[in-house]
């Protein structure tokens, strides 16, 4: 065979320098080596590829057509040393992450990107599904990392890295019923919401539902926030989403964050990577844990959450926002009441300070 490891280096140092002695010095090698092994080439392949007639060898036209294959050769092979070495390091052949739909829009892709770089030959799998189910995956073995909202309790078996935090808000359609009867300005309570179907985004299983979302007596599930989008736009219910997601849809006047008379409309979770402690994560879920955790985010809402005007045009106040709900530490003691309410709605606003 022709090509070599060794003569496609030469050959290209060679191109590269523009003569056999500065190839000799970049490769660590004697000017008459350089030459003796493109000489070598050109006689098992029958072709001139350096013309010798001046001071400084001049590829030939055969060397330049020969040189685009040349070079992704060596790339491939430097690819290759590069994932035997990560191998060697503890390097998984395939790297598969669970993610919540409601996240699909985090920062998560910046470190994935890094990866490929870094590990060309690395295989990675993304899968959307609600965060139940990806938790499940993870259990089982499907995947190696979860990005998930935190959970409302803590799992002996799983370790975690928060990366950062969402804003989640209880919105509607301005059509829908609800919003009609209250055009005169009244702010909703919470027996609106209680007495009028939720769009739910949970869990493909019937029987997980997470009660910290759940807050009406009547639901409808879906396990895509884009589905539950297009249910709550077409006026079929309301449901919480993340604020980044909805705001455009607010913005538009297609969707109006709910303002209360006695509940804040703000949820403020924090973004776990989450990993099973059973099972041992290889160089490549290690380094993704790492770089999500060196650049945490968090969707800090604004002052004052914004809503679509009223129709009519006046202007429409909107509920203040209190301290952030520490769930980290609520979970240790908060329960979900008997009548089955979510415990966040339940949060009274704080007393204004003078």
């Amino acid at each position: 065979m022709a090509f070599t490891t060794d003569n496609v280096q030469v050959f290209l140092a060679v191109l590269d320098k523009g003569s056999f002695s500065a190839a000799a010095r970049a490769l660590g090698r004697v000017p008459s080596a350089v030459s003796m092994a493109i000489g070598h080439l050109e006689a098992e392949l029958d072709l001139l590829l350096f013309d010798r007639s001046g001071r400084e060898p001049q590829p030939t036209a055969a060397a330049r057509s020969l040189e685009p294959q040349a070079r992704l050769l060596a790339a491939q092979l430097r690819q290759l040393d590069a994932q035997a070495l990560a191998l060697t390091q503890g390097l998984e052949s395939r790297l598969t992450l669970a993610i919540a739909p409601e996240l699909l829009s985090a920062r998560w892709s910046t470190p994935l990107a890094t990866l490929a770089q870094d590990y060309p030959l690395l295989d990675v799998e993304v899968l959307a599904a609600p965060q139940a189910d990806a938790l499940r995956l993870l259990h089982e073995g499907r995947v190696q990392l979860a990005l998930v909202f935190e959970r409302p309790s803590l799992d002996g078996r799983e370790g975690f890295e928060e990366v950062g935090s969402e804003v989640l808000v209880a919105v509607m359609a301005p059509s829908h019923p609800v919003l009609q009867a209250t055009q005169g300005g009244s702010l909703l309570r919470e027996q609106h919401l209680t007495t009028t179907r939720q769009i739910v985004v949970a869990s493909r299983d019937l029987a997980t539902t997470d009660p910290r979302f759940v807050f009406a007596r009547h639901t409808w599930r879906t396990d895509n926030p884009v589905a539950a989008l297009g249910l709550i736009s077409a006026g079929l219910g309301w449901g919480w989403l993340p604020l980044s997601f909805v705001q455009p849809h607010v913005d538009s006047g297609a969707l109006q964050v709910l303002a209360f008379e006695n509940l804040t409309n703000r949820l403020e979770l924090w973004v776990d990577v989450v990993w099973s402690k059973e099972r041992p994560l290889g160089l490549a879920a290690r380094r993704f844990v790492e770089m999500m955790g060196a650049n945490r985010w968090h969707e800090t809402p604004p002052e004052r959450l914004r809503r679509a005007p009223p129709q009519g045009g006046a202007p429409s106040g909107l509920a203040k926002p209190v301290p952030r709900v520490p769930w980290r530490l609520a979970h240790l003691t908060r329960r979900v009441s008997s009548s089955g309410a979510s415990p966040l709605m339940k949060v009274k606003k704080p007393c204004p300070t003078s």
